[in-house]
C-alpha cells in the first residue's frame, strides 16, 4: 500500500504484455495436476448492465437559458456592450425580443461612446420605417425599436392599421418608446387599440418628436396628448383628424409648452371648440405659419381669434365650417392680423359672401393665391370687389360657385391687377357665353394659366374675349367644353403656348390642332386631345412636321389609325417622353416598328383598351423598350 501513494512516475507500471514474462509460469496460476480432465466449452461473455442509477447523474441533459427568470435576462441584456449584440439576443425569440425592447435607454449599464470621434455614422435618427394593414403588428415595430437602434436610430415612423381589428397596441408603442430617443415624426392611423399608455410612453422615451399625426385614433383621449405636451417641447407640426375624445384640453397644453410650433391641422374633432382654437392661435403668434380647421364646431370667435392673433400664419384652409356665418369671415379680414398670409383656401363654408369675402381681401394684402370652392352665396360683386381688394394676388381657383357668371369671371381679370397669372374656373354652372363684346380695356398681360373645367356653358364668345384680352397665355387647360366650336378654338391660336389641354372637348378639329402646331412648334411642349374623337391622323402628321419640343403627347380616345404613328416615328425633330394611345381601337400590330422608333426617348407608354394591339406586341415592347413603363 505504501507503495501505492509513493508512486511518482510511470516507469513502475506495466504497460503491454503478460504479466508473467514466461508462459510457463502461467500454470501457477491454477495449481491443479495433470489428473484433472476439466472441459471448458465456448461461450459467449455475458454483458454486464450496471444499474441506471448509478451513472443518471452524470448524463448531459440541454441547457437553456428560458429556465431563468425574467429579471436575470434582463440584467443580462442591459449590461451588453452594444446594439448590435442587443439586437443579435433579440432575435432568438419572440421572448428576447420582448426583454430587450422593454429595456429603458436609461437603464442600460453601458458608456455611450462618441461614434463621430471614431469616424463612425453620427446620423442620428434618419432612418424611417412605415407598417401598413397586416403588416403592422406589436412583433415587428419591437423589431423596428431594436433594430435600428444599432444603425443610427429611428427618425420617422408611421404605421397605418387595418380596417379590420388591429395588431397594434400600447405594447408595441411601448418598444418604440423605450429603444427609440431619436425618433422624430410619428404618424399613427386607424389604431383603436392604441390608448394613452401608449402615448404615454412614445411622451416619456422620445423628447425629441416634432411631428405628430394621429388620425382615427379613437381611445385617445386629452391626458395622451397633454403628456406628450410635457415631455417633446420640440414639437413644430400636429395633425388631428378624426379624434372624437381629444379637445381643448389638449390643445390648450400643446400651446403652453410648445413654443416651436409651425404647422396645425385639425379635422373633424367634435370636442375642439373656440376655447382650444383661441388658446393655440394666442400662445403661437409669432410661430404659427400654417393653419388647417376643417369640419369643426367652431364658431365666429375662432376665426375672429384667427385674424386677430394670426401674425406668423402664411397658409391658412378653413373647410366645413358650418357655424361660421359672415360676421366670422369679416371680422376675421378686419383683424389686421394677417399680413403675412400667402395662400387662402375657403371649402364649404355658409359664411362666404360678397361682403365677408371683401374684408378678407382687404385684411390680406400680401395673398397671392386663393381657393373658393363651394360657397353658394358667393355672386359677382363679391368676385369682384375681393379681386379689387386683392391687390397682390397672383392665382385665383373657384369651384361649385354657382352664383359667379361670366360678367363676374371678366370682371375680376380685369380688376385683379398687373400680378394675376393664373385663373381657373372648375364646376361653375352660372357660367354662360357672352352676348356682346367686353369694352375697351388694357390686357391682362401677367395672365400665363387659364383652366376652364366642366363649365357646360362657356362658349365660343368667351374664348374671343379671352384671345384678345389675355394675348400671354401660354397653358389653356379647356377640359369638358363641348359647346366650344372650331371657330372659338382658333382664337386662342395666336398665343405661344406650351401647355394645352383640349381632352373631352369633342368639336375639336384637325384644323385647330394643325394651326396651333404651326404656331407653337418651338413652344408647345404638352398636347392632351384625349376624347377628341374628331382628330385623325392629319393631325398627326402636323404634330410630326411642326413641334420640336413636344415631349407628352395624349392621344387617347381619337380616331387615329397605324399612318398616324408612322407619321409620328418618322419625324426626326420629334422627342417624346409619354406617349398615350389608350382607346385608340385603330391602332393594330402593324404600329410595331414605329413604337419601337419612338420608343428610343420614351419613358412611358399606355396601350390600355387597345384592343388591335395583341398580347405578343405588347409583352415584345416590354422585353424591347425596358426604360419605358408600359401600362396594357
Amino acid at each position: 500500500m505504501s507503495q501505492i501513494y509513493s508512486f511518482a512516475g510511470e516507469n513502475e507500471f506495466y504497460r503491454r504484455g503478460a504479466i508473467y514474462p514466461n508462459p510457463k509460469d502461467a500454470s501457477l496460476l491454477l495449481s491443479l495436476g495433470s489428473y484433472v480432465d476439466v472441459y471448458f466449452p465456448p461461450s459467449k461473455r455475458s454483458r454486464v448492465v450496471a444499474p441506471t442509477t448509478v451513472f443518471s447523474a452524470f448524463e448531459k441533459k440541454p441547457v437553456s437559458f428560458d429556465v431563468l427568470p425574467d429579471e436575470c435576462l434582463f440584467e443580462i441584456f442591459r449590461r451588453l456592450p452594444g446594439p448590435q449584440e442587443r439586437s443579435a439576443c433579440a432575435f432568438v425569440s419572440k421572448h428576447w425580443l420582448t426583454l430587450v425592447s422593454s429595456i429603458r435607454q436609461k437603464e442600460l449599464d453601458v458608456v455611450p461612446s462618441n461614434t463621430s470621434e471614431d469616424g463612425g455614422d453620427d446620423c442620428e435618427g434618419c432612418l424611417s420605417r412605415s407598417l401598413d394593414g397586416k403588416k403592422a403588428t406589436d412583433v415587428r415595430l419591437a423589431a423596428i425599436a431594436v433594430g435600428t437602434a444599432g444603425r443610427g436610430g429611428l427618425g420617422k415612423l408611421s404605421i397605418r392599421g387595418s380596417t379590420s381589428v388591429s395588431k397594434v397596441s400600447d405594447v408595441g408603442l411601448r418598444s418604440i418608446g423605450r429603444s427609440c430617443p431619436s425618433l422624430g415624426s410619428l404618424s399613427l392611423w386607424n389604431l383603436s387599440t392604441v390608448t394613452d399608455n401608449g402615448l404615454l410612453e412614445i411622451a416619456e422615451g422620445c423628447t425629441q418628436l416634432e411631428k405628430l399625426d394621429l388620425n382615427r385614433c379613437s381611445t385617445i383621449t386629452d391626458k395622451g396628448l397633454v403628456a406628450i405636451a410635457r415631455s417633446c417641447p420640440n414639437l413644430s407640426e400636429l395633425t388631428l383628424e378624426a379624434c372624437s375624445r381629444i379637445g381643448d384640453e389638449g390643445l390648450q397644453a400643446i400651446a403652453r409648452s410648445c413654443s416651436k410650433l409651425k404647422s396645425v391641422s385639425i379635422k373633424n374633432c367634435p370636442l375642439v371648440r373656440d376655447q382650444g382654437i383661441a388658446s393655440l392661435l394666442s400662445n403661437t403668434t409669432f410661430s404659427l405659419a400654417k393653419l388647417k380647421l376643417q369640419m369643426l364646431n367652431v364658431t365666429d370667435v375662432s376665426l375672429a381669434v384667427v385674424g386677430h392673433y394670426g401674425l406668423s400664419v402664411t397658409d391658412l384652409v378653413l373647410s366645413g365650417l358650418s357655424h361660421v356665418s359672415e360676421k366670422g369671415f369679416w371680422v376675421m379680414g378686419n383683424g389686421v392680423g394677417l399680413q403675412k398670409l400667402n395662400s387662402l383656401t375657403i371649402t364649404a363654408c355658409q359664411g362666404v359672401t360678397d361682403a365677408g369675402l371683401e374684408s378678407v381681401g382687404k385684411g390680406c394684402p400680401n395673398m397671392k393665391k386663393a381657393i373658393i370652392s363651394r360657397s353658394p352665396l358667393l355672386s359677382d360683386n363679391g368676385l369682384v370687389s375681393f379681386a379689387k381688394a386683392s391687390v397682390s394676388l397672383e392665382s385665383v381657383q373657384l369651384e361649385e360657385c354657382h352664383r359667379v357668371t361670366q360678367f363676374g369671371f371678366f370682371g375680376s381679370l380685369l380688376n385683379c391687377g398687373e400680378k394675376l397669372k393664373a385663373f381657373s374656373l372648375v364646376n361653375c354652372l352660372g357660367i354662360r357665353d357672352l352676348a356682346t363684346g367686353l369694352p375697351a380695356s388694357p390686357h391682362c398681360s401677367a395672365l400665363r394659366s387659364l383652366s376652364i373645367r366642366n363649365c357646360p356653358g362657356f362658349g365660343d364668345a368667351n374664348l374671343a374675349a379671352l384671345g384678345k384680352l389675355c394675348p400671354q397665355l401660354e397653358e389653356i387647360d379647356l377640359c369638358g367644353l363641348k359647346g366650344i366650336t372650331e371657330s372659338g378654338f382658333l382664337h386662342l391660336t395666336q398665343n405661344s403656348l406650351v401647355k394645352v389641354n383640349f381632352s373631352g372637348c369633342s368639336s375639336l378639329t384637325d384644323k385647330v390642332v394643325s394651326a396651333i402646331t404651326a404656331r407653337n412648334g418651338w413652344t408647345l411642349e404638352v398636347l392632351n386631345i384625349d376624347g377628341c374623337s374628331n382628330i385623325s391622323d392629319a393631325s398627326m402628321v402636323s404634330i410630326a412636321a411642326n413641334c420640336q419640343i413636344l415631349s407628352d403627347l395624349d392621344l387617347s380616345k381619337c380616331s387615329i389609325s397605324d399612318s398616324g404613328i408612322q407619321a409620328l416615328a418618322s419625324s426626326d425633330k420629334l422627342k417624346l417622353q409619354i406617349l398615350s394611345m389608350a382607346g385608340c381601337s385603330m391602332v393594330t400590330d402593324k404600329s410595331l416598328a414605329a413604337i419601337v422608333r419612338l420608343g428610343s426617348t420614351l419613358l412611358g407608354l399606355n396601350l390600355q383598351q387597345c384592343r388591335s394591339i395583341s398580347n405578343s406586341t405588347v409583352d415584345f415592347l416590354v422585353e424591347r423598350l425596358y426604360k419605358c413603363d408600359i401600362l396594357s
